[in-house]
């Protein structure tokens, strides 16, 4: 008797699935972030309205009512960066340049990968951890860095061990920053990068670390870590930090993506 006032239809099942995943990945942007507090804090209230609703308290419903009715507005006001960050994922990710990649939607990829000079990088980063020289490496996959590039001092010059030497070599006015580096060029140094905002990072990770996670949390890039204090290696990407990597595993990582 009841299948005679529920029909449900394929769409239905679609329309459940895609809201499923729309959440999943809503909970994946903000999640270890202040939003994924503030996100608990409102669904509270809301479970406490509607509580207060079936109640029937009248002058506690109408004040959580009020407070409820500019969510939209206020969800805009609290959620700007993550909503910012959302964005510029999905144009990163189904751009290229300034036109629509069906390629990217389709996921069909024609195009060859980077070319980077992996032996430069390899021998940059080995030496650098022998020294405990800090070290943030961003190279660009995908992505448009040239927004981030502009923050720093555009070099478009040949990648080699010895000009990351010199950049972040203590004496260098350029080793504060980032280095971007683009195919077979180091595109710019001393490149200021957004911070993640996640908190529940270890307290060892300084501004360095966060600084090379939080662009991969707003570009498809990979960033290599050397940390200042103790010399390790950490790589970030896709909004994932993984500490202390062998030399080797970095340099199986950088052929899988580049070679």
């Amino acid at each position: 008797m009841l299948s005679a006032f529920i029909h449900i239809r394929l769409l239905d099942f679609i329309d459940i699935i895609l809201v499923a995943i729309l959440l999943y990945q809503l909970y994946m942007l903000i999640r270890g972030t202040v939003a994924y507090n503030i996100s608990l804090g409102i669904a509270v209230i809301y479970i406490f309205w509607w509580s207060v609703r079936a109640l029937k308290m009248e002058l506690l419903s109408t004040i959580l009512g009020s407070f409820l009715s500019v969510g939209v507005i206020a969800l805009i006001i609290v959620f700007q960066q993550e909503i910012r960050r959302f964005l510029i994922y999905i144009g990163s990710r189904y751009l290229d340049g300034n036109r629509i990649s069906f390629e990217k939607i389709l996921n069909i990829r024609f195009e060859s990968k980077s070319q980077i000079k992996i032996r430069s990088i390899l021998k940059a980063v080995m030496q650098f951890s022998q020294e405990k020289i800090g070290a943030l490496i961003v190279i660009k996959k995908k992505s448009n860095m040239d927004m981030y590039a502009e923050t720093g001092d555009i070099l478009n010059a040949e990648t080699s061990s010895r000009l990351f030497y010199s950049i972040f070599n203590k004496t260098s006015p350029l080793h504060d920053g980032a280095v971007i580096v683009e195919n077979d060029k180091v595109k710019a140094a001393r490149v200021i990068l957004p911070v993640t905002e996640k908190l529940d990072l270890p307290p060892e990770y300084g501004l360095r670390h966060r600084a090379g996670l939080g662009i991969t949390e707003v570009t498809d890039s990979l960033v290599i870590i050397v940390s200042e204090e103790t010399g390790q290696i950490s790589l970030a990407e896709n909004g994932i930090l993984q500490k202390n990597i062998p030399t080797r595993l970095l340099k199986q990582k950088l052929e899988e993506d580049f070679s």
